[in-house]
């Protein structure tokens, strides 16, 4: 298994750090080569400079992965709440722990952006396992 987190440097300005997270998100989809890529639908957020600001990055990594041919699969975040810790006001933490448990982890996952991250992909897997077995897939 492998998890992590892009991060890029606050202090560049935002179409340089915009065009950086492309770059990773490429050689990552390269590397990996992954039949789907999971990402969070974001419904609300009160600060409008971060909704607009994840709502690029996620625009970016579904032009990516569309254009590598790959299938985009969105969760909103009760989705993936409920599908990991079985309860759709899960916090932070519980959802570190349910990651954590059902990977067998010795240690949660850090930074927890990175749990979250693996929390998608969890609820990507319990969808695709609903699906299978003659359920719907939402």
């Amino acid at each position: 298994m492998s998890a992590g987190v892009i991060r890029t440097d606050p202090s560049i300005e935002r179409p340089k750090r915009l065009a950086e997270l492309q770059l990773e998100i490429r050689e990552l989809i390269t590397e990996f080569r992954p039949h789907t890529v999971a990402i969070e639908r974001v419904f609300f957020q009160h600060n409008v400079s971060t909704a607009m600001t994840v709502g690029m990055v996620s625009g970016i990594v579904m032009a990516e992965a569309a254009a590598a041919g790959c299938e985009v699969a969105e969760y909103s975040p009760n989705e993936v709440k409920q599908a990991v810790a079985g309860w759709g006001g899960a916090d932070k933490t519980q959802i570190g722990q349910m990651v954590q448990t059902l990977l067998g982890l010795s240690e949660p996952l850090r930074p927890a952006d990175t749990a979250d991250a693996v929390a998608i992909a969890l609820c990507h897997l319990a969808h695709q396992r609903v699906g299978a077995s003659g359920g719907s897939r939402r």
